[in-house]
């Protein structure tokens, strides 16, 4: 069995969605990450407006891949670097609802992604060394993601 510590929850404001249309690679659109919050035990802060972003990725099969990038600045000054990939996907009409910016069960569907971080701080240089997993729910200002660290 796989065991994980809470390590944070993660609120991104993502106010704005710019839709590239149909790629050769699927539906391709960019979320502008413009803020938000980490709240855990061992490390909390804010989220910097920018350069951040999501880069999204609707595949054929109906699954939405995420690639994120964004900088976290901890309560004490800290500068992290998280990036993570992930999916997100479920029932025609759940996914139909959650683009509407409806509210949705997140147990309604999956939503999972894999972050990794990168920081020159030595109080946090444990970061650079651990696996993570994360689930989120989409709300209509951004998602939030409960981040746990593999222990």
């Amino acid at each position: 069995m796989i065991e994980t510590r809470h390590l944070f929850t993660l609120t991104l404001e993502v106010p704005r969605i710019q839709d590239l249309g149909q790629t050769p690679m699927g539906a391709r659109k960019i979320a502008q990450v413009t803020g938000g919050r980490f709240e855990g035990e061992r490390l909390s802060g804010t989220v910097h407006a920018g350069p951040g972003g999501d880069w999204l990725l609707l595949r054929q099969d109906g699954v939405l891949a995420l690639d994120v990038r964004i900088t976290l600045e901890t309560n004490d000054g800290h500068l992290i670097y998280m990036t993570y990939q992930g999916l997100r996907h479920g029932p025609k009409e759940v996914m139909d609802r959650l683009n509407r910016g409806e509210k949705v069960d997140p147990a309604s569907y999956y939503f999972r992604m894999v972050p990794q971080f990168e920081t020159s701080s030595e109080k946090y240089a444990w970061l650079n060394r651990m696996v993570a997993v994360a689930k989120g729910q989409r709300e209509s200002s951004g998602p939030i993601y409960t981040v746990f660290e593999v222990l």
